[in-house]
């Protein structure tokens, strides 16, 4: 997952328009409550994420694996009684990751964990070695001269701050995406960052980088945070320290995947939807339990609970397994450009793309006259500890296509302390979620989504 900080940006800004409708009907509040306490079947959605990590387990976009996601998803949709079910085709560039090895050669030579950043290039057949020169961040990085860094590997140990909402992967991700053209610009020869990650353990975190339009391409690695610790180390004995990196990593023409689509058909108006998915795509180093095994499971069980209804909601209800977020939201804009001329029915969309914690408030990008609306949404989700809170939040990654078309968006914020503990890691696995905590989130989109489906107008449109 690209953790979509950048996205509050969207903010909560105004829409001026006309008033706002304020209440719900007392009939679908009291169905919803029903769906809650009644509907939601305990352990379906450990169920399906322990079947993806089980059958499929890693699956990186463009690989045989994502393929077989994909049918995975599609088999799962009809198996829980959806009304239709599709697929969506998409291409993109296919980057392969091959052998990556690192170690340093002065002036204590020891090996280094580390993991090629997505879609790095490789060293070209042969070690790279040189010196490395640290630097705190990609703003003090940037601040070097041009010219300065000429063959040199650059070293970048910014370390992420543990926070809830997530906050303290935005503030250091920029090294990891674009460390390297900032690098390459100034002469350098290939960077090593810390990992965007809070971990302790020597598990290095991958994840998607770029290279400047037409700028020098240089290999980019992370080396997990122990390692990272261990450079610096090294580093205060003022000694030059020498490392030397080995990837085997290219980007290999096209590839092809798909968003698999399931609908829950409305009753009344059909043609307009909410929406609500997680990613199927993962990085290759773990499972993808946790990113975004979890949120496709909620959101396809959540949807499983809707069809238990006496009734259809009153608009569609629409569960998408987004393809290949993880390499820049491929799927997710694949989608907004099919549907483009529909966008307007698009009535508000959320995604569960933040691990498997338990989910804490509820938050909307809607036009502040709607917000009665969001706090009757969340009066029924009050019994599972969730209020309505109408400041912060942003949409989730495969969301901010739709919201750059004026989708308005929901974020059923989760409990992400411990998420960048396994974010893009080999530690990504099934032990590290709780059934329990999934039936909370699955109980919470399935009320969300029900009455988002039953509001009488919308939610009116975004900038």
């Amino acid at each position: 997952m690209r953790f979509a900080l950048l996205a509050l940006a969207f903010g909560i800004a105004s829409v001026a328009g006309a008033e706002a409708p304020k209440s719900l009907p007392e009939s679908a509040l009291a169905r919803a409550a029903e769906l809650r306490d009644q509907h939601v079947e305990r352990g379906q959605a450990y169920e399906i994420v322990e079947s993806l990590t089980t059958e499929i387990g890693p699956r990186m976009a463009g690989t045989e694996a994502d393929l077989r996601a994909v049918e995975w998803a599609r088999q799962h949709f009809i198996a829980l009684g959806y009304d239709e079910v599709r697929i969506e085709p998409f291409t993109f560039p296919y980057w392969h990751r091959g052998h990556e090895r690192g170690e340093i050669t002065a002036p204590f030579p020891q090996p280094l964990a580390i993991t090629a950043l997505g879609g790095s290039v490789g060293t070209g057949g042969e070690p790279l070695e040189a010196e490395i020169v640290h630097f705190e961040n990609l703003q003090a990085l940037i601040a070097a001269p041009e010219g300065s860094l000429e063959g040199r590997i650059v070293f970048i140990s910014r370390r992420t701050d543990r926070v809830r909402d997530g906050s303290g992967y935005g503030v250091s991700v920029p090294g990891r995406s674009n460390g390297a053209a900032e690098a390459a610009a100034r002469g350098a020869a290939g960077l090593i960052i810390r990992s965007i990650s809070t971990n302790s353990d020597r598990f290095p975190h991958t994840g998607m980088m770029r290279y400047a339009e037409g700028g020098r391409r240089i290999p980019a690695a992370a080396v997990s945070n122990p390692d990272a610790d261990l450079l610096l180390n090294m580093l205060r004995r003022g000694a030059p320290v020498r490392v030397r990196l080995e990837i085997d990593a290219e980007t290999r023409g096209e590839a092809l995947s798909y968003n698999v689509i399931g609908d829950i058909r409305g009753r009344d108006l059909p043609e307009e939807v909410v929406v609500i998915g997680g990613h199927l795509d993962s990085w290759d180093l773990g499972t993808g339990a946790l990113d975004d095994g979890a949120g496709v499971a909620i959101t396809m069980a959540a949807g499983a609970a809707l069809l238990k209804l006496p009734e259809r909601p009153r608009r569609t209800v629409r569960v998408i397994a987004w393809g290949n977020e993880e390499q820049g939201l491929i799927g997710a804009r694949a989608y907004a450009a099919a549907h483009a001329a529909d966008m307007e029915r698009h009535l508000i969309a959320a995604e569960s793309d933040f691990g498997a914690g338990r989910i804490y408030a509820l938050r909307a990008g809607v036009e502040p006259s709607y917000w009665p609306l969001l706090e009757q949404i969340a009066s029924v989700l009050e019994p599972l500890g969730i209020p309505f809170e109408r400041e912060g939040g942003g949409p989730g990654p495969d969301v901010i296509p739709l919201a750059q078309r004026g989708v308005p968006w929901a974020q059923l914020a989760q409990d992400g302390t411990d998420y960048f503990d396994y974010h893009h890691t080999a530690n990504d696995t099934l032990d590290k979620i709780d059934s329990d905590a999934l039936d909370q989130q699955v109980a919470a989109y399935a009320v969300f989504s029900y009455l988002a489906a039953e509001v009488e107008e919308g939610f009116g449109r975004r900038p």
